[in-house]
């Protein structure tokens, strides 16, 4: 597909009320005119493929032409997942039932597939000495759909649950994860897991990037309920940036908790790094995978794979003030 192509196709899907309130914000948080920006955001959409949620992550308004070349926007990052995932294995990771089946070994958890024959007495067993139980659709991302149950909602029996939960669209009920008790120290209401990205690249095979995500006060850490996101130091498992929300607010202690971001370990983390790797082997012909991995008083576990990894969160700008994006550290896996 030509850039030209892409871009038209992009501008019939936009929705331009959004990116004109983007703009308002824009406008105020840069210090620029709307007509500046509008113009700026054009230049770079022909450029560097960006879109104007690109522009606003990564901050573009304050870049140069040298920095721009390091982000990797929507068109770039769209153009990777293309490369290296092979469409034909994307249901492993999409379908949530799958990848459990899959990666059973590192998903210790119970959980139970939800469809109108779901069988009462399983539904039951597993909602048996349980206080909370978490609901997910089957397919799906950003924490869309994703719900808490408590012993109220299957008190009345478990066809009634059941019924309650097909219409929900709930696809699959698992056992809440207990997490480290130093991971729950910085936000208690929510699993706080680590992305981390493996990359089989033609260069070289490893992690590529990998940040913490923070809930803020709901049962979902992800910035798209918002939560917040940091850097995590690959070799040493510490927290070297500040917290960072889809707003650009940033965080170097939490807001509800009080406990330091900045300088904050992940407990488990050579462990983590060895399951992603050995993980990212299963299916190679999935070879850039972004890893949900929570962080248990026992170790790691997988809460899900994601084949369409999102480009946008590993470049909040807070997490790149010298202005240089992600894109040379893809550049040692693969050739861009």
């Amino acid at each position: 597909m030509s850039k030209i192509t892409y871009l038209i196709q992009r501008a019939a899907k936009m929705d331009w009320q959004r990116m004109w309130e983007t703009t308002a914000l824009l406008t105020e948080k840069s210090g620029k005119s709307r007509v500046w920006l509008l113009q700026d955001m054009l230049k770079c959409a022909v450029r560097y493929n960006a879109g104007y949620i690109d522009y606003k992550i990564a901050q573009m308004y304050r870049l140069n032409d040298a920095q721009r070349k390091t982000v990797i926007t929507r068109g770039i990052s769209n153009s990777i997942v293309r490369r290296m995932n092979d469409k034909r294995y994307w249901h492993f990771f999409d379908d949530k039932t799958q990848f459990n089946q899959l990666f059973a070994d590192d998903i210790p958890r119970k959980w139970l597939l939800i469809t109108p024959d779901t069988n009462p007495d399983a539904l039951f067993a597993l909602c048996e000495n349980q206080t909370q139980l978490i609901g997910k659709p089957l397919e799906g991302s950003s924490g869309q759909g994703i719900q808490k149950y408590t012993r109220e909602d299957w008190q009345a029996g478990p066809e009634a649950f059941r019924q309650k939960l097909l219409e929900d669209g709930i696809g699959i009920l698992e056992e809440i994860v207990q997490q480290h008790p130093a991971m729950a120290s910085l936000c208690p209401t929510s699993v706080n897991t680590c992305r981390i990205a493996t990359l089989l690249g033609d260069k070289q095979q490893g992690i590529v990037y990998a940040f913490l995500r923070i809930g803020n006060g709901k049962v979902m850490d992800n910035v798209d309920c918002g939560g917040m996101a940091a850097r995590i130091d690959l070799e040493s498992g510490k927290l070297l940036t500040v917290g960072a929300d889809k707003q650009g607010n940033t965080f170097t202690h939490h807001p509800m908790t009080g406990t330091a971001i900045v300088g904050f370990t992940i407990p488990y983390w050579e462990e983590a790094k060895a399951m992603c790797l050995r993980a990212a082997q299963k299916v190679p012909e999935m070879r850039f995978v972004a890893w949900d991995v929570a962080i248990t008083p026992d170790g790691p576990t997988f809460i899900e794979g994601n084949s369409f990894p999102s480009h946008a969160i590993p470049q909040f700008a807070a997490h790149y003030p010298d202005g240089i994006g992600i894109l040379p550290e893809f550049e040692k896996f693969i050739d861009l």
